[in-house]
């Protein structure tokens, strides 16, 4: 199928992969949504009405299409993004439009470099398995090291936080009883 698709021209290329897209992330959020639903009736529902999870679908519906439209840029989390999408009840409003923007430059990425990587790794892959498993696992570490690496710098620049246990060791933290 990769070559039927890397032979047509861009365009073409573009819109059915467009549709793929859009079908698969669009189910993905459908399915979540559903499983929702589906889990407001069993014995999870208490967890789902509470204020964390009130809270949580809030945020993701204000901030949350940037995630969604950044998520079309890896391989797997969008999976995950779309589904947590359609759980927390992320409203259409706000998914559709971010659908269309990551999806729409997941599609040019795929018609472009994306397939050509991807069928590069799959000839190297039939050829030597364990290369093809060694790049996988260097590409992943290498995202390891630069997220840890920002995770780190970020650590860096936040003020400490004093520690809860050293002000209870001086008589002032909060498991201090007072007799009033």
């Amino acid at each position: 199928m990769l070559d039927w698709i890397r032979s047509l021209p861009l365009i073409p290329a573009i819109a059915f992969l467009l549709v793929v897209i859009y079908l698969r992330a669009g189910a993905t959020y459908a399915l979540g949504r559903f499983a929702t639903q589906l889990a407001h009736r069993s014995r999870l529902r208490r967890f789902l009405e509470s204020a964390a999870v009130a809270s949580a679908q809030d945020k993701l519906a204000r901030w949350g299409a940037p995630l969604v439209a950044l998520s079309f840029l890896t391989v797997g989390f969008q999976t995950a993004v779309n589904a947590a999408a359609g759980v927390v009840r992320m409203p259409l409003r706000r998914y559709l439009p971010a659908l269309a923007v990551g999806g729409f430059l997941w599609a040019v990425i795929y018609a472009t470099a994306g397939l050509a990587a991807f069928s590069l790794w799959w000839r190297l892959l039939v050829a030597n398995p364990l290369a093809a498993v060694l790049v996988v696992l260097a590409i992943f570490g290498a995202a390891m090291v630069i997220c840890g690496g920002r995770r780190a710098r970020a650590r860096l620049r936040s003020p400490a936080t004093p520690l809860a246990g050293a002000a209870d060791r001086q008589g002032t933290g909060s498991s201090a009883v007072r007799a009033d």
